[in-house]
């Protein structure tokens, strides 16, 4: 399964070891692309640009906004989802928003919406979390330990 993490914002220290840690650890079980972009309108015409015809980028698959009003994910419902995802077969995007979390127009783009818990987070430390998430998942997907 291809997975891409479009994000507003550049990661800094000490988020940015963290992220790279994770996508280290991700890299046999899944592919994970990141990508930044400027701003929220940066990130809403990445998304409609890809769902549109003929755009410059991959069509995004299934579009997934993470925010506080989403569903809210145990661990075990990351594994369903992600294991439901997986057999559907299509690229999976995950938006996440920048300080102000993510504007409407964008949230109305996605195919999900998930949230990583009801307490407020920094949006870098949101890229981390997702992360740490999708390891577990796709460890226990994979018949493997969680817990190294």
């Amino acid at each position: 399964m291809k997975v891409e993490l479009i994000a507003v914002g550049r990661i800094k220290a000490p988020f940015a070891e963290a992220e790279a840690h994770y996508l280290k650890m991700l890299k046999p079980l899944m592919r994970v692309e990141v990508t930044e972009v400027k701003d929220d309108p940066a990130l809403a015409r990445g998304v409609t640009a890809a769902r549109a015809t003929g755009g410059s980028r991959p069509d995004p698959g299934t579009v997934v906004a993470l925010e506080a009003g989403g569903r809210d994910m145990t661990s075990e419902r990351w594994v369903e989802w992600l294991d439901d995802r997986r057999h559907e077969g299509k690229r999976l995007t995950f938006l996440v928003g920048g300080p102000e979390g993510l504007p409407g127009e964008v949230s109305g783009l996605a195919d999900h919406r998930l949230s990583l818990g009801p307490q407020t987070m920094a949006h870098q430390l949101a890229r981390i979390v997702l992360l740490e998430q999708l390891f577990r998942a796709s460890k226990i997907l994979a018949g493997q330990k969680y817990h190294l």
